[in-house]
């Protein structure tokens, strides 16, 4: 939007010509999105405060989590008011793709709105009914679904599946790219959930995963690095550098809160919307598959979930962690808390530059 404004100031002063490129326009959104954090992040700590909006902790969890009752929740509203504010100023709103990487933000963070709401209003830890969450997430998943077809359909998106290192080898998947862009959001959205559970842990994993795509995004959009890395060239997608840019900005700016001891969680408001926000990302600029190593701990604590849960039924009441998702495991072999935290950041950013790494190898 702003954009607009400043780039014909050129014509007085060779400086606003800097406002055209989208490196500068990325770093700037990141910049404004780490501002609307800081200040207004100490606001709405003390807006949900002052409205007794507190988390429940589930009973079967780990007992040194009981003391973290009470701690404001949502907080997922500020990491979605600092990504999209700074998109909008910042972005080129001519171009679909970033609206749809907005409405993908908002409409997931909406069910999760939704859930975090029923859990404070009725004092318990249970929100929405796991089934129905569900149901929710698919019925999105669908419609954006329907939105790529048709984009695919009129040659704004290619309807290619693009697979690493065989860039010869790209079916067109046509109608059964549906499918594969619900299992990528709905599968994307609730991994970022289940990761929410310790102090920072899944903010943290965010910001790395956020870094990663917006370099990820900025190369898939530029024509030669494309050429070069030997990645699908997505000319629309370059534009979607300044959301992923403020998004890594909007992870880092609420991180300042939720670090141990967390002063704010993001409820499943920030969890769904931030799993559904890299997963529209990752199917814009065509790079699916790249995304299981982007937000590869993500993907741990999904397996980790289907693991125990899978094998607990398959026995009959055998686990093959201690709790699940793994975060807890640890938790319960002894480590602290902080501790697991800084390790799985560690590993998030081992898989980063390995995805990263692998566009050379290519």
């Amino acid at each position: 939007m702003l954009t607009w404004i400043l780039v014909p100031l050129r014509q007085f002063h060779i400086f606003f010509n800097v406002f055209r490129y989208i490196t500068v326009r990325t770093a700037l959104a990141g910049i404004t999105a780490l501002f609307i954090c800081f200040v207004f992040g100490p606001l709405l700590i003390r807006w949900l405060k002052k409205l007794q909006i507190g988390q429940e902790i589930r009973p079967e969890g780990p007992p040194t989590h009981f003391s973290k009752r009470g701690t404001p929740s949502m907080g997922g509203i500020l990491i979605i008011g600092a990504t999209i504010l700074p998109t909008l100023l910042w972005g080129d709103l001519k171009n679909i793709y970033v609206w749809l990487a907005m409405a993908t933000m908002f409409l997931f963070g909406l069910i999760g709105f939704l859930d975090d709401f029923i859990k404070i209003q009725k004092r318990r830890s249970l929100g929405l009914k796991g089934r129905t969450k569900l149901i929710f997430q698919f019925i999105l998943a669908l419609f954006f679904g329907f939105c790529l077809l048709y984009l695919g359909f009129k040659d704004y998106f290619s309807l290619k599946l693009n697979f690493p290192f065989f860039k010869a080898f790209t079916p067109y998947l046509g109608w059964f790219y549906l499918p594969w862009i619900m299992f990528i959001l709905v599968g994307s959205s609730n991994s970022v959930n289940l990761a929410d559970g310790l102090d920072g842990l899944a903010i943290g994993l965010m910001a790395i995963s956020a870094s990663a795509l917006t370099a990820l995004t900025y190369i898939s959009g530029h024509a030669r690095f494309s050429e070069y890395l030997n990645v699908t060239w997505v000319p629309r997608a370059a534009e979607l550098t300044v959301f992923a840019g403020a998004l890594a900005g909007a992870c880092l700016g609420f991180l300042w809160f939720n670090c141990h001891p967390a002063q704010i969680f993001m409820g499943d408001t920030g969890a769904l919307s931030l799993g559904a926000s890299q997963a529209i990302i990752a199917l814009l600029i065509k790079q699916e598959f790249l995304l299981f190593t982007v937000a590869g701990v993500f993907i741990l604590e999904a397996l980790s979930v289907i693991i125990q849960v899978g094998y607990f039924r398959f026995t009959g009441g055998k686990r093959v962690f201690k709790m699940a998702p793994l975060h807890h495991h640890f938790e319960l072999l002894g480590w602290p808390e902080e501790k697991v935290v800084v390790r799985f950041w560690i590993l998030g950013i081992i898989f980063a530059l390995f995805s990263l790494t692998t566009l050379k190898l290519r």
